[in-house]
């Protein structure tokens, strides 16, 4: 009646196990450490550089505890942080002999201190949150003037291409915040080129106005192309700013909208503050332009991948916000090529340069801080437009990483930061402590009512409530989630729910007592009839957790994840290990007379049915 079969004391061994695997690294603490990433687009990090950063810790006489390439950056942890300061110096010197143009970021960062062969199996600790952790907290402004001017830059590249391709003369054309100015000799012109622009540019209004002998074609943007400026200005800042804290290393980094035109950005565990800054600064573009080979004729030059310099023609082909897509791929001969996507608009545009210029050499040109470099320089084989291929001498490795440099890496407008916070590790340690007690000594309180109150099932409940708690970090850190205090305060709310249910238990066993069930059919139809009432408060519960998890953000979606997974918890260990605790004690006595569970009133004062321990 009450006892399990051999397979469910397995599973709850194997759960226990696991439990203690994926809490353990939760306890091993932090330790400092430093990060190396490329600080351009396009310097890349690969396994190589482990071997040079081991070189150069080992000619400035330092020993990391390792040295490790993670996919995108190389980390070597150190014992203290003396030694993590004086290896970011001497890898500074070593990987940037010209302070003026760093080609990489060394940053200090904080790594787990998880045996390696913990690590291997994924058993990770959580990641802290801003709060518990300590790190930076910016308030950034994303600049719309910049914004605006930038498409009223490609309206201009797309205008000047449109009356080419029509064959329409004019005069000038003029930009200004809100639109453009085509200027015309001829009137007719003028009325030509309006009846074609308002097909091609619908985002521009058109007015025709007469000043002296000349002709004026007035763009301006309407209400909700500015808008829909901003609006993406925003959401693809916010997708740039995803992919640069990367090289932080910071997990788990948080980035989102506030307002109109602003962006926080709370990155927990970082350092070093003034390199946050720099790196989340960094304004770069994308541009498609076409070569001059006559550098004395050239509007710029700027280096090439292969340390060349390339000449540069004056207008814009187009810009990294019209590009849709950008893929490795193979052209007809399987040869390596990349794959790229315009939108109509600069399709359009591309056209026009294309078949004007065969057999010339067009760039794909990457602005980072101000200084341009050419990703690609290719050479125009025949007339294209929205969709179409760079081929050249590469390998498959080089044609996936041109992809990713020509699909990332821009900000669509200038951002500013106008609040910057620091909290330090101090405050967070701080907080982790005080939250560590609120948690232990709430379960020290339940563990000593439960022992006092119901006896030995006091025990059996108290054992499954840190079970529960095991199972909840556990679950945890197998999602890496972002612990926070929140979800501290989660944690803490999970032990009172799930004590409740063992409440429920013990009462219905002792309610079964003194109606005057032996001990064996006491526990069995306790647990049984206890299990419905057990389900439903769990699962209105779950429901409540949910719609947090779904309508919230921030803290609120954090506390609400942190509950949701411990209602779950909460139910397996409540029933099922509790039980297997009780089964494994008392379900191999045949002849049970009694259980300690604490003083079984009756009603009419009469001795109940078992004797009560």
């Amino acid at each position: 009646m009450n006892r399990y079969p051999l397979w469910k004391y397995v599973l709850l061994g194997v759960v226990l196990l696991v439990g203690l695997l994926y809490t353990a690294p939760n306890f091993y603490g932090e330790a400092p450490a430093v990060q190396v990433s490329g600080a351009k687009a396009t310097v890349k990090v690969d396994a190589g550089m482990v071997a040079t950063v081991q070189q150069t810790l080992t000619a400035a006489k330092l020993t990391p505890d390792f040295v490790r390439f993670d996919g995108q950056s190389v980390r070597a942890r150190f014992a203290d942080i003396d030694a993590q300061k004086k290896a970011r110096d001497a890898l500074l010197a070593a990987l940037n002999p010209d302070p003026a143009n760093p080609r990489y970021i060394v940053a200090l960062n904080l790594v787990s201190r998880t045996p390696e062969w913990m690590a291997k199996m994924h058993a990770l600790p959580m990641y802290l949150g801003l709060d518990l952790r300590g790190g930076v907290h910016f308030l950034m402004q994303v600049d719309m003037r910049g914004a605006l001017k930038q498409a009223v830059e490609t309206y201009a590249s797309d205008t000047r291409a449109t009356l080419r391709e029509k064959r329409i003369r004019y005069a000038d054309i003029v930009r200004e915040p809100g639109g453009l100015t085509v200027v015309f000799s001829d009137p007719a012109d003028a009325g030509k080129a309006r009846d074609t622009l308002v097909d091609r540019l619908p985002s521009i209004t058109w007015t025709q106005e007469t000043e002296g002998t000349s002709t004026k074609l007035v763009g301006r943007l309407s209400p909700k192309s500015i808008n829909d400026i901003q609006t993406q200005a925003v959401t693809q800042n916010i997708e740039t700013l995803h992919k640069r804290v990367n090289e932080l290393g910071v997990t788990e980094p948080v980035i989102q909208q506030q307002g109109a035109d602003r962006v926080v950005v709370q990155l927990a565990g970082v350092q070093d503050p003034a390199r946050a800054k720099d790196i989340l600064g960094r304004t770069a573009t994308l541009q498609f332009r076409l070569v001059e080979p006559a550098a004395e004729s050239a509007a710029e030059t700027v280096p090439s991948r292969d340390g060349t310099r390339v000449g540069l023609k004056r207008d814009v082909i187009a810009t990294g916000d019209q590009l849709k897509q950008a893929a490795a791929t193979f052209d007809k001969d399987q040869r390596p090529a990349v794959s790229v996507r315009l939108d109509d608009v600069a399709g359009r545009s591309m056209r026009t340069v294309t078949r004007e210029n065969l057999g010339k050499p067009m760039a794909i040109v990457l602005y980072e801080k101000g200084k341009g470099e050419a990703l690609s320089v290719a050479t125009i084989q025949g007339e294209f437009g929205t969709d179409f291929q760079i081929t050249g001498n590469f390998t498959p490795q080089e044609t996936a990483d041109l992809a990713l440099l020509t699909r990332a890496g821009s900000l669509a407008a200038p951002m500013e930061i106008i609040e910057e916070r620091t909290i330090g590790p101090s405050l967070g340690r701080e907080n982790i402590d005080k939250g560590f007690d609120s948690v232990m000594y709430g379960f020290a309180a339940i563990a000593t009512f439960m022992c006092l109150y119901y006896m030995l099932f006091g025990v059996f409940s108290t054992l499954a409530l840190g079970f529960n708690l095991l199972c909840l970090v556990a679950v945890l850190s197998m999602l890496q989630a972002t612990l926070t205090l929140p979800g501290i305060a989660a944690i803490a709310l999970t032990l009172g729910m799930a004590i409740d249910a063992n409440v429920l238990i013990n009462e219905r066993v002792r309610e079964e007592l003194r109606n005057g069930a032996s001990p064996q059919v006491a526990i069995n139809v306790g647990y049984e009839r206890a299990w419905g009432t057990i389900l439903d408060s769990n699962v209105t519960t779950l429901i409540a957790g949910i719609a947090l998890l779904a309508f919230g953000s921030g803290p609120v979606r954090g506390f609400a994840v942190v509950h949701c997974l411990g209602i779950l918890t909460s139910m397996f260990s409540a029933v099922m290990f509790s039980r297997g605790l009780v089964n494994l004690w008392y379900g191999r006595q045949k002849r049970l007379k009694s259980v300690s569970i604490g003083q079984v009133w009756r009603p009419d004062g009469a001795k109940p049915a078992s004797e009560e321990a």
